[in-house]
């Protein structure tokens, strides 16, 4: 039993990561309609973003000042780029689905080329206070401090993300303009300026998300290609979940977390099929495809 709690722990955590890439996706792509396959950039970048301030200030600064750091400065860089892409690239091409989905894709690979470029292919060590390489023993089980850490930024994401659709002024604009942009612009309403400001939003989730991924899975490194990766499990969360559904797709990454750690253990462990959870996850996906084409909590299509 307590090897069952365990790995219910650390699926609820990937689960939680799985959230915070998803999270992003499901505002940009759910809510705007923006096919946008430069969000695993965006997680790649704020995981750089982090390990660059780390480097650079002191170590004096104490390891819990400098992770909080690292997290602010891994959001805030997420959010500029997709500021910067949502003014330059994609604010033009709303009513052009394949340009987006070629103009993100582009570039996805000149920014990762060029980091590996300037990185190389090596992963780099993040710093990390020594205190989540620790863990506490909560009855029979062990709780990684890292994991509690991905489970609380999850679900302060999630509370925040639904107290801004459902309760302020931008949330509502933007939930309105989903269903009818032309009529809320015909009220006098900027919805370009609320749509940018969801962009924004995703990109500093997508940050926040390639950092806490970097801490918590990869074995404190950050590598070029760690978004892309990050990436395909998002876009299953979105769809499992249903466009424009966040609580949906809180549902589905712990689904798909749980279910992938499961997976893993018991069955990938005994059969040597490393990719055993993977493979689980696209089932589960294309079950809910068959199902339900529109996720568990997806709007009508």
């Amino acid at each position: 039993m307590s090897v069952f709690l365990s790995l219910t722990v650390a699926g609820l955590a990937l689960g939680a990561v799985y959230f915070l890439a998803a999270s992003g996706l499901s505002l940009i792509y759910g809510l705007m309609d923006v096919l946008n396959f430069a969000h695993g950039l965006f997680m790649t970048l704020g995981a750089y973003a982090g390990w660059d301030v780390a480097a650079h200030l002191p170590a004096s600064w104490g390891g819990g000042w400098l992770f909080a750091i690292e997290v602010i400065v891994a959001a805030l860089c997420g959010g500029l780029v997709a500021l910067v892409t949502e003014l330059l690239l994609i604010r033009p091409l709303y009513s052009r689905p394949v340009s987006q989905i070629l103009v993100t894709i582009g570039l996805d690979l000149a920014v990762v080329g060029l980091l590996l470029g300037g990185f190389g292919s090596n992963s780099l060590s993040l710093p990390i206070p020594l205190w989540m390489l620790t863990a506490t023993r909560l009855g029979s089980v062990v709780v990684p401090h890292a994991d509690l850490v991905a489970l609380v930024g999850g679900v302060v994401v999630l509370v925040g993300l639904e107290w801004f659709l459902r309760r302020t002024r931008y949330g509502i604009i933007v939930r309105a303009g989903v269903e009818n942009r032309g009529m809320v612009r015909a009220l006098g309403i900027d919805v370009g300026r609320a749509f940018t400001l969801v962009f924004v939003i995703g990109g500093a989730m997508a940050g926040l998300a390639g950092l806490l991924y970097a801490v918590v899975f990869a074995g404190d490194l950050v590598s070029p290609t760690q978004g892309d990766s990050l990436l395909i499990f998002a876009f299953i969360v979105v769809v499992i979940g249903g466009l424009g559904s966040i609580r949906g797709s809180a549902v589905a990454a712990v689904v798909v977390g749980l279910v992938q750690d499961y997976a893993n253990f018991y069955w990938g462990s005994h059969s040597g099929f490393a990719e055993i959870g993977n493979l689980s996850v696209v089932l589960i996906l294309a079950v809910v495809l068959e199902w339900r084409p529109r996720g568990l909590f997806g709007r009508a299509l």
